[in-house]
C-alpha cells in the first residue's frame, strides 16, 4: 500500500487549494498586471485601460437544483454572478463567453430555454456574447461563464487597497438569498413527501427573487461615480460576508471590526430566519449568494455616503493586530470566521 501522503480537499477548502496549485505559477508576461487572488483578472490594454477577465462555474447538484430553479432563471444568474465579479474591479463588462456540458436527458427546448436567460441578461447589462463551447456530460448541467469587462487603469480598484480606519461598507441587504434557499428546500421536501402538494411560496416573492435571480449592483458603481467616491478595496457578497470580510483583510493586511447591529437585513429575511429558527444576523454573515458590493471608503467620504438607500457603514478596519470581529449589541468581541460555502465540505 502506498504511503504517500493525502490530504484531502475538504481539509484546505476551495480558497487554500487556490493558493495551492496556482502559489507556483509567475507571469511571463508584462500585460498581466494581476492574476489569481481577486475577482478578477487585470490585463494591460494600453497606457489607459486595463481589461478584466472572470470565470466562474455552476455544477447541477452544488450549486442549483432544477428541481425548483426554472432554466430561464437560471441563465440569467450565470451570467449576472460573473458580471458582479467584474463591477467588483470597479469595472464596466462588456462580453461574455459561455460554455455548457449537457447530458442527454435535456431535449433542445431545455437549452433554448437557458440561453433565453442568457440573452435577457445580456440585454439588461449591455453585454455581448462572443463565443464558448458546447459537450456532453455524465454529471447533469455544468455551465461555465467568462465575463470580459474594461476599466480605466486609475480607476480599478482591487481588495488590497484598505487602509486602517477606512469605513467598510456594503450594499443593499444580506441574507436574503440563504433565507429564500431555505424556503425551496422546504418546499422541495414536501413535493417529495407528497407530489400533489402545492407549494407553499406566498409572500416569500423578494427573498426567492434574491436566491432564483439576484441583479449585479452596476447602479452602485454608478452612485459612486456620481458622490465623486473611489473605493480603496473592493469585492462581491458571493460566499458570504464575513468570508469576503476575511479576503478583504488577508489582502490588505488589515483586521476589522463590523457592528452586528448595523448589518442591513431585511424585514422578510429577518422574520423568515426566525421561522426556521436560524438567528437573522448569522444568516447575513454566513448565507452568501446576495452578489452585493463590499467595499472600504476613507472617512473623509462618510458625508457622502451616509443616508443613502443603497448602502450602509457596518464597520471599519483596524490595525491588523486588533483582528476580525463582529461586535454584538452588548459590546462583546466575537471572531470573524467563514462558514459559508465550502466547495469540497463533505457535509454540505
Amino acid at each position: 500500500m502506498s504511503t504517500e501522503k493525502r490530504t484531502p480537499l475538504d481539509a484546505i477548502g476551495e480558497f487554500g487549494l487556490i493558493d495551492r496549485i496556482t502559489g507556483s505559477f509567475t507571469h511571463h508576461n508584462g500585460t498581466t498586471v494581476k492574476g489569481v487572488g481577486d475577482d478578477a483578472a487585470v490585463i494591460r490594454i494600453n497606457e489607459e485601460e486595463h481589461m478584466l477577465i472572470s470565470t466562474d462555474m455552476l455544477v447541477e447538484g452544488i450549486h442549483f437544483n432544477l428541481m425548483y430553479a426554472p432554466l430561464k432563471h437560471l441563465g440569467y444568474k450565470s451570467v449576472v454572478v460573473n458580471l458582479s465579479d467584474i463591477y467588483a474591479m470597479n469595472g464596466k463588462p462588456e462580453q461574455i463567453t459561455v460554455s455548457i456540458g449537457v447530458s442527454s436527458r435535456f431535449p433542445a427546448e431545455a437549452i433554448d430555454e437557458l440561453y433565453e436567460g442568457i440573452k435577457k441578461a445580456c440585454d439588461v447589462y449591455g453585454v455581448d456574447l462572443v463565443g464558448g463551447d458546447t459537450t456532453s456530460s455524465l454529471s447533469g448541467l455544468v455551465i461555465s461563464i467568462t465575463a470580459i469587462g474594461r476599466v480605466n487603469q486609475k480607476d480599478v480598484v482591487y481588495r488590497s487597497g484598505a487602509k486602517e480606519n477606512d469605513l467598510l461598507v456594503v450594499t443593499g441587504d444580506l441574507g436574503g438569498a440563504f433565507v429564500g434557499l431555505q424556503v425551496l428546500e422546504r418546499e422541495k421536501e414536501v413535493y417529495k413527501a407528497n407530489p400533489s402538494a402545492q407549494p407553499d411560496l406566498e409572500g416569500y416573492d423578494y427573498i426567492l427573487e434574491r436566491q432564483l435571480k439576484p441583479e449585479a449592483r452596476r447602479d452602485v458603481i454608478g452612485f459612486l461615480d456620481e458622490l465623486g467616491v473611489r473605493p480603496t478595496s473592493m469585492i462581491d457578497v458571493s460566499d458570504g460576508l464575513a468570508s469576503e470580510i476575511l479576503h478583504l483583510c488577508r489582502a490588505s493586511k488589515l483586521g476589522c471590526h463590523v457592528y452586528d447591529e448595523k448589518l442591513p437585513i431585511d424585514p422578510t429575511t429577518y422574520s423568515t430566519a426566525r421561522d426556521f429558527d436560524l438567528d437573522p444576523s448569522t444568516c447575513a454573515l454566513n448565507g452568501g449568494e446576495d452578489y452585493e458590493l463590499l467595499f472600504t471608503i476613507s472617512q473623509s467620504d462618510f458625508d457622502k455616503v451616509k443616508g443613502s438607500p443603497h448602502m450602509t457603514v457596518i464597520g471599519h478596519m483596524v490595525e491588523e493586530n486588533a483582528g476580525i470581529y463582529v461586535i454584538d449589541r452588548g459590546g462583546a468581541l466575537i471572531p470573524i470566521q467563514a462558514q459559508g460555502w465550502n466547495h469540497f465540505d463533505r457535509s454540505e
